[in-house]
């Protein structure tokens, strides 16, 4: 997903049946109903699952609608939510049935049914939108709903299609409210979720009210919350000092992160290792001044990541030399193997290998008032025109309008964040580096393809490792992306407010109803 947050030990997970344990919904005690008011500079592409894959849509996805499964704080595998229970069948890892729960209704009061879910998942491959998350379903063959089951169907072995059932791709809309070939337009949700939503500005807010219709995972009502949009980490931290905002989540400022205090007695700080990502991607399509694997070979020989992530993100995040971060089974430093060191000579040495005349021009696109994109995008301006090999030029865009320049082939380069979809391996690999994947960037290797799947085939997903190695390899190699850092997380509270520890931990999933006042 487009830029868990908590750090995920090496995954050890055989996958196999889920069932639901009984729960009881408990209505959320003390404080009544006063609002919890969260701010973010994650921005919400879309509200319709088929037209957003992103963070800051997901993380409101996960509280409006209802995945089949989902995934719990520190979960290392997916557990029952609007299904009562889901296994593979038979023998390879092909056909997945879940069994819906039978009290499950949305918000309008209709009760949820087997042909939502499939109307759900069908209408997210149907419309394939440029920015949606089809791509994360595409060895999806087909979806039977019959009674109170849905059966899943596979073009290919895949353990990790549970996973994949818990992410905002496997959001279940109610199919008389959204159209069956194109994007639902308006600012309205209809879910299932623990949150229903009352009313949304876009890049403003959302009122959240807590779903007393709710049955599913979540065995406590939370608080009402208003998620509050930010244009660019300064506002966020502007809104944070004017106490206007009871917790902040995703991003202040690097020098704000950096000088924050775990005894300041006004605040609570959760600060902890995370699996999001960030990187350079690379259009290798022909006809990009990029094409040639030579020239990407001697852009990822001038990049600094240790001065990246001193200078401009003040120790905030830390140098990622791999596709796979730190903390998943599978992770290597391909990329440090590779290129040990920034050398200008060895770059040159390429492009006269290549055939190119220095400087290479090519475009480099990032996403404003994200972090600390732009002083990112200088600092990689002035590494890559080192020793006059690059002329790079530099562009912000707004959120929504960068994935669609790029999606469309509109940059050589672009600098984007990728929060792990779910906590395996995998969400790195296809959704980055295979054929089709969402960085629309044009790479597509068979070797690569070939070692994806054959991590797919193993259930036990610590036996994973060497493919993955393997394919990180490859990709250094090859180099249609390159790797920047690993980011700390921080959820920032005021004291009084209780849960920001298991906001985010690494599972993709943005638990607001785990605030409470204290």
């Amino acid at each position: 997903m487009r830029s868990v947050r908590l750090w995920i030990p090496a995954m050890v997970l055989v996958v196999a049946g889920t069932a639901l344990a009984g729960r009881q919904l408990l209505p959320a005690t003390g404080n009544g109903n006063r609002t919890i008011t969260v701010g973010t500079t994650d921005a919400v592409t879309s509200l319709d699952p088929a037209g957003a894959y992103d963070a800051g849509s997901w993380a409101l996805f996960g509280n409006v609608f209802q995945s089949l499964l989902t995934i719990e704080p520190g979960g290392a595998k997916p557990v029952p939510d609007a299904a009562e229970s889901c296994a593979f069948t038979g023998t390879g890892l092909r056909t997945y049935r879940c069994t819906l729960r039978d009290d499950l209704t949305f918000a309008s009061g209709r009760t949820m049914t087997a042909a939502d879910v499939k109307f759900s998942f069908d209408r997210v491959k149907r419309i394939d939108d440029a920015v949606g998350p089809a791509s994360l379903l595409s060895g999806l063959a087909d979806v039977d709903a019959s009674g109170r089951t849905v059966t899943f169907r596979l073009s290919s072995p895949d353990a990790t299609f549970p996973f994949k059932l818990a992410t905002g791709a496997g959001s279940i809309v109610d199919s008389t409210r959204y159209p069956r070939r194109s994007l639902r337009t308006g600012f309205g949700a209809d879910g299932t979720g623990p949150y229903v939503l009352k009313t949304y500005a876009p890049g403003a807010k959302a009122v959240l009210e807590p779903n007393p219709r709710y049955k599913g995972a979540v065995d406590d009502l939370g608080r009402p919350v208003v998620l509050r949009y930010y244009a660019n980490s300064e506002a966020l931290q502007a809104a944070w000092r004017a106490k206007d905002l009871d917790v902040v989540a995703r991003q202040l400022p690097p020098a704000a992160l950096a000088a924050l205090s775990p005894s300041d007695p006004a605040q609570r700080v959760t600060e902890a290792d995370s699996a999001e990502t960030r990187n350079l991607v690379l259009d290798v399509r022909e006809g990009s001044p990029l094409h040639d694997r030579r020239v990407r070979q001697a852009l990822a020989s001038l990049v600094d990541r240790e001065r990246l992530v001193d200078r401009t993100y003040r120790g905030t995040t830390d140098a990622l030399y791999g596709l796979i971060p730190a903390g998943i089974t599978g992770h290597s430093t391909s990329f440090f193997d590779t290129y040990p060191n920034p050398d200008p000579e060895k770059a040159r040495a390429l492009l006269a290998e290549a055939g190119v005349s220095p400087p290479v021009r090519f475009t480099y696109g990032f996403a404003e008032g994200r972090g600390a994109a732009g002083e990112e995008a200088a600092e990689l301006e002035w590494q890559l025109e080192t020793g006059g090999l690059f002329e790079v030029t530099t562009r912000g865009y707004e959120w929504t309008e960068f994935q669609k320049k790029y999606a469309e082939g509109g940059l050589d380069a672009w600098a984007v964040g990728w929060v792990a979809d779910y906590p395996d391996a995998d969400t790195f690999g296809a959704s980055l580096v295979g054929t089709g994947n969402s960085m629309k960037n044009g790479y597509s290797d068979k070797n690569v393809d070939r070692l994806i799947e054959e991590t797919r085939r193993d259930a036990d997903r610590s036996r994973t490792a060497d493919a993955f190695r393997r394919l990180q390899t490859q990709v250094a190699r090859d180099v249609p992306l390159i790797p920047l850092w690993q980011r700390k997380d921080y959820v920032i509270s005021s004291e009084d407010v209780g849960g920001g520890q298991y906001l985010s931990d690494g599972t993709g999933v943005f638990r607001l109803w785990r605030l409470s006042w204290l």
